[in-house]
């Protein structure tokens, strides 16, 4: 406080607020002028603030414009510049489609849709590689002691070893007064379909044990089969086709498809494919109920069916011993293979589509190859085998009588023992491996049993296909999206690489067609006629003139053509050349042998 006449005057110190530091990617902060006479200084100061900052902003721009686009929030430099590598293997199991031929000189824009396309593919490959790392779950498979062989481990042994949520996935159901038993797993593993020979039927929750619908249809059941979801399954019985519900109540009894002995479902084509005792093949669409196709295939009594599960073509087994390929668009068989000296007993296909495996009354156990359907091993089985199945990871189960087998890479190596075995009470009628799960589901005269298979079930679930885990709204959202992605059955073929290819033939046939209805060719090229000029300009010796002049234009095109093929060759050849230079400048370790 001071005092001036007496008077009292009180001087206030305000202290002004301090501002927190500028950061580094923020900009300078500019000061406000006061008034008009001090714009000139204020504009003089910033000047100078500008200047000073300069080489801090070039650095922090230099380093924002960097090739491989890095911003370094810290200021240091990233020691593992661009993304992250990806192993080739890992690239290698998410490749879908070989690159294709891109077509010369015309049809720009089907270049570019092509060059679109492969890129799309590229990129998605590379992602589903790189989201690869989060899948952390991994197969594993039963390994006995020095010495011991694991097909003599039993199934109380390996249910007393494992925990109590796996031990609960072995047991037995006794059901004697039905039997035998045919089997069928829903796309999500968490149902299970049992279908009696003198008409029971039931739908199981397997894991918890609850039973969702149990009927008995009084008459002779022949095969079960899910549908698209849990809520619904076709029966072939005695007579006709039924569909039910999951509380057992008939949906639908079509008598256009009579005597069925074997059906398949084909999830993304909603198609249900059935095979009768009087020869026909047929397809349902369970979306609209309506018959797709009916083939007659004059083969005989069709008991032995399965489908292909990358390209949907259904496999059937006949009594000459040969295997016959099918589609809903084609009328005779695609392919017919002689498998065997007998009757074909059994025929399966894993779910990649490359391998096919048959037994037959010879007792050979023959493994194919689809691609060049050639034999890639044959075994002999003392008794034979009459129920064949696979599982997501390729394990191999056999049923012979009362014991079902199961083999391990039967297509790779060659096997002298199975890898797991187990004894049942009565004959064998069905076997099927959940999905997503190390559970072999076994239908046989005595009921059913759940076998822990270990390395059997795929253990990293895709849950946009199908989830196991999903709820009711879930599954209403997943029906509808299906529905809208359907495949037409037209699309099923034996590649189904070839829908991304231009059909070339189909195109020429079309040309041929449209040059029938107009009478020319329209794309041929026309030929020069000159046009009458006047005042002497079209003698003889000037429409000669004018002819060579165009004759040598199109000389003149074709020669560049020519010489720019000869470029390119002779580039791809300097390319060789070069690679070749760096191989053999690289030392091995056999040089030490040469003279």
């Amino acid at each position: 406080m001071a005092s001036l006449g007496g008077e009292a005057l009180t001087v206030t110190h305000v202290e002004k607020k301090k501002k927190p530091p500028a950061r580094y990617w923020e900009d300078p902060p500019q000061q406000a002028g006061n008034g008009d006479n001090n714009r000139g200084t204020d504009g003089e100061q910033a000047g100078r603030q500008t200047e000073q900052q300069t080489p801090k902003a070039k650095k922090r721009k230099e380093n924002e414009d960097r090739g491989d686009g890095n911003k370094f929030l810290s200021g240091k430099a990233d020691r593992f510049p661009g993304p992250a590598p990806i192993p080739e293997d890992r690239l290698q199991k998410f490749k879908r489609k070989e690159k294709m031929k891109k077509p010369r000189r015309q049809h720009y824009k089907l270049k570019d849709m092509i060059a679109r396309s492969e890129e799309n593919s590229e990129m998605s490959q590379i992602q589903a590689a790189r989201l690869d790392l989060l899948l952390p779950e991994d197969a594993g498979f039963l390994e006995g002691d020095e010495g011991e062989d694991t097909c003599t481990i039993s199934q109380e042994d390996i249910a007393e070893s494992v925990d109590i949520t796996s031990k609960t996935k072995y047991f037995d159901l006794k059901l004697s007064q039905f039997g035998p038993y045919r089997v069928d797993y829903s796309q999500t593993g968490r149902q299970v379909l049992l279908g009696g020979r003198r008409g029971h039927i039931a739908c199981i929750d397997w894991q918890s044990k609850q039973l969702t619908c149990e009927i008995n249809v009084m008459e002779s059941v022949n095969d079960v089969k899910w549908l698209h979801s849990e809520a619904m399954y076709a029966v072939a019985q005695k007579k006709w086709l039924h569909i039910y519900d999951s509380n057992g109540i008939e949906l639908h009894c079509i008598r256009k498809f009579n005597d069925v002995l074997r059906m398949q479902f084909l999830p993304y084509h909603f198609l249900l494919a059935t095979a009768s005792a009087t020869s026909f093949l047929q397809y349902l669409d369970v979306s609209v109920g309506k018959e797709v196709a009916a083939i007659c295939t004059k083969t005989g009594r069709l008991d032995v069916m399965c489908q292909n599960p990358q390209n949907a073509v259904i496999h059937l087994g006949h009594a000459n011993g040969t295997v016959t390929l099918w589609t809903p668009n084609q009328k005779e068989a695609l392919v017919k293979m002689l498998c065997h000296h007998g009757a074909v007993r059994s025929v399966a296909v894993d779910k990649t589509g490359t391998y096919m495996v048959t037994s037959g009354m010879d007792k050979k156990l023959k493994v194919f190859d689809i691609r060049t359907f050639k034999p890639l091993k044959s075994y002999f089985l003392p008794a034979g085998a009459s129920c064949l199945s696979l599982s997501q990871r390729g394990l191999l189960s056999a049923a012979t009588g009362d014991i079902v087998q199961v083999y391990r890479d039967v297509w790779s190596t060659p096997v002298t023992k199975p890898y797991m075995a187990h004894r049942v009470q009565k004959t064998v009628w069905g076997t099927h491996f959940c999905p997503f799960e190390d559970v072999l589901g076994v239908g046989h005269g005595d009921g059913f049993t759940s076998m822990l298979i270990p390395g059997a079930g795929e253990p990293n679930i895709d849950g946009l296909d199908a989830n196991p885990f999903r709820s009711a709204k879930q599954r209403q959202e997943w029906e509808v999206k299906a529905l809208l992605e359907k495949v037409q059955p037209e699309l099923i073929s034996l590649n189904p690489t070839e829908l991304g290819m231009v059909d070339r033939a189909a195109s020429e046939i079309k040309h041929q067609d449209r040059v029938k209805a107009l009478g020319f060719d329209p794309l041929a090229k026309v030929k020069f006629v000159p046009k009458y000029k006047k005042k002497g300009r079209s003698s003889s010796g000037n429409i000669e003139k004018r002819k060579r002049q165009v004759g040598h234009e199109d000389q003149r095109d074709d020669i560049r053509k020519t010489a720019e093929d000869r470029v390119k060759i002779e580039k791809e050849r300097r390319q060789k050349e070069k690679k070749e230079a760096v191989l053999s400048s690289q030392k091995s370790a056999l040089d030490r042998f040469r003279k």
